[in-house]
């Protein structure tokens, strides 16, 4: 007669852990979360740069939501606000989350700033606040699309003291990133006009009581040979391509700067300061 005693398997589990059953699924160890990154401010700000923004954030007319800065920027950054104006605390933030949100390349120098566009104007807001004034500089430019070269010329209208400057809207660049750091803010100071045809524009200034000049190499005359004072219209042309025919039609005058070859041509914004202060300085 058979014994039907079975031996008990031996345990081969180790000491303390109970035996696994065959055919019993594993069970595997609970796995310890990962620490949460420490979340990082949402930055989006059309305006970077030490000047831009200090000059926006002292523009009352500025609506203002956020100030973003490195504890570098913040020592040198001016937080007053102008009267009656009331200004958001300022977010420090790492250099790192700058360069991760703004555009790649841009110098923002630890800072930018999240608000509204300046308030917009059209050539007729120019004669309206210029009326009362016997000298003054209005800025065309055509088709002068480079950011660079736009903030550049923006910047010395306010240096010189122009009255506002002109720009085809189809053509033109924002007033924001690069081109508002190039203006080192003069953005904030220089009324900007968007229009949509620059012939009708001049004739408009000049039935304001302006004289249009064109700047052009085909001109006859010396900007320096010019009379200074009463109101004119400086229109600068394109890099190459120079004023457009129609546009340089509608001028009363063509004059050019007195270059000497073999350079016998500036960059349009080197162009526009030399005439600037020839008109004004």
């Amino acid at each position: 007669m058979k014994n039907k005693y079975k031996k008990p398997q031996k345990n081969n589990a180790p000491r303390g852990e109970r035996p696994v059953k065959k055919g019993a699924p594993k069970r595997d160890k609970p796995q310890k979360s990962a620490p949460l990154a420490p979340q990082k401010p949402k930055i989006n700000a059309p305006l970077y740069g030490m000047h831009a923004v200090q000059e926006a954030w002292r523009n009352p007319e500025r609506k203002i939501s956020a100030l973003y800065l490195t504890d570098k920027a913040a020592e040198g950054f001016d937080l007053r606000a102008p009267d009656g104006v009331k200004r958001p605390a300022p977010t420090i933030v790492d250099k790192r989350d700058l360069d991760h949100s703004l555009p790649q390349g841009a110098v923002h120098q630890g800072i930018a700033l999240q608000c509204t566009d300046l308030p917009e104007v059209g050539v007729e807001d120019l004669i309206i606040a210029t009326r009362e004034k016997t000298d003054s500089l209005i800025i065309i430019l055509d088709q002068v699309t480079d950011p660079h070269n736009v903030g550049a010329i923006i910047r010395s209208c306010a240096a010189f003291g122009a009255d506002g400057l002109i720009m085809q809207r189809k053509h033109a660049p924002e007033l924001t990133g690069v081109l508002a750091k190039t203006a080192c803010g003069g953005a904030e100071h220089v009324p900007v006009a968007y229009e949509t045809n620059l012939s009708r524009t001049i004739e408009t200034l000049k039935e304001g009581g302006y004289f249009a000049y064109g700047l052009d190499e085909r001109g006859e005359q010396n900007i320096g040979d010019l009379k200074k004072g009463g109101k004119s219209v400086l229109v600068l042309g394109a890099e190459g391509s120079g004023l457009r025919r129609l546009v340089a039609e509608h001028c009363d005058a063509l004059v050019k700067l007195p270059t000497q070859p073999p350079i016998a041509s500036l960059n349009v914004s080197n162009a526009a300061a030399v005439a600037l202060y020839a008109l004004i300085g």
